[in-house]
């Protein structure tokens, strides 16, 4: 499958010049999807003078794409145990840290994944298939207010709970909801024909979301960043929707996911980052054109301290 179907990066020139790349760097890429950042990144590297890319993934489709390099290694996980990782291959320090936060187009276009509205096919949106619940799983046991904090909360919807009301009410009733049109078919009365394919994409991101952690995850990620990170080293993360925008934003500006600065007894911040710009990078038109998924793209930036 050739990469440019399964999974375009996005913002590529910025992310590499982001990153500062040096030829005897140490990398990581916390999310390898097609390989394209990965690729990129290693073409910057000498192996000679001990430059290394460590790529993330928790799917095994990408995984079984890999490249073999010699300034590679491939690790089967969830990139929020990075520190476990970069511990085990006895990596003290790291120069870099990238982590495009988008969801690859293979995920999107195979109907058996059940990460798109646009097909019909098992509702499952695990990004790691040998995790216990997929989102059929949470949508059949989940309470009424449980499935109302997710669709508010990770969907930003206004009709969290009337979707979550009608869910819970059809399972009690015998139906199980299984399939992507077993889904649709309850909560269209709830979605706004004038912005239907929003607010179903809406609903499908926050199952996502909940089925993978992925909150819990980025939190980790950062925390985790930081910890192997060298001084001076970059943390790059493209983000594709306001809640993991807010995060990173929040950790780079003052080291916690709140965004309140604390401060020491001398009143000196105590922020471990700084943001190497001001504003995220966003995509211009020639990459939008390019690569349409972009269009929510924003890469920020930061330098440990």
């Amino acid at each position: 499958m050739p990469e440019e179907i399964y999974h375009i990066p996005a913002l590529l020139p910025q992310t590499l010049e982001a990153l500062d790349i040096h030829p005897g760097g140490i990398y990581v890429d916390a999310t390898y999807g097609g390989g394209g950042h990965s690729r990129a990144i290693m073409e910057r590297l000498e192996s000679t003078k001990g430059g290394h890319l460590y790529s993330f993934d928790q799917d095994e489709d990408a995984v079984k794409r890999a490249v073999d390099d010699d300034r590679f290694t491939m690790v089967y996980s969830n990139f929020r145990f990075i520190t476990n990782f970069m511990r085990y291959y006895d990596v003290d320090g790291v120069d870099g840290v990238l982590a495009d936060l988008g969801v690859s187009f293979h995920h999107f276009d195979d109907t058996e994944r059940g990460f798109s509205f646009r097909f019909d096919g098992p509702l499952d949106m695990r990004m790691n298939r040998n995790a216990p619940r997929s989102a059929a799983d949470l949508l059949n046991t989940l309470s009424e207010e449980e499935l109302a904090d997710i669709f508010y909360i990770y969907g930003e919807l206004k009709q969290a709970r009337a979707i979550a009301r009608t869910i819970v009410k059809a399972r009690n009733g015998g139906s199980a909801i299984a399939t992507i049109n077993d889904l649709i078919s309850l909560i269209t009365p709830h979605i706004d024909p004038r912005k239907e394919k929003k607010e179903l994409a809406q609903v499908f991101q926050a199952l996502r979301i909940e089925v993978n952690d992925e909150m819990g995850a980025l939190k980790d990620l950062l925390e985790g960043a930081l910890k192997v990170l060298k001084p001076g080293g970059r943390l790059a993360v493209i983000t594709y929707h306001s809640l993991e925008d807010r995060l990173v934003k929040n950790f780079i500006k003052t080291g916690n996911f709140t965004g309140k600065v604390e401060k020491d007894f001398f009143g000196r911040t105590s922020a471990p980052l700084k943001a190497v710009n001001n504003r995220p990078i966003v995509p211009d038109e020639e990459e939008i054109e390019r690569n349409p998924r972009s269009r929510s793209a924003k890469l920020r930036v930061a330098t440990k301290l």
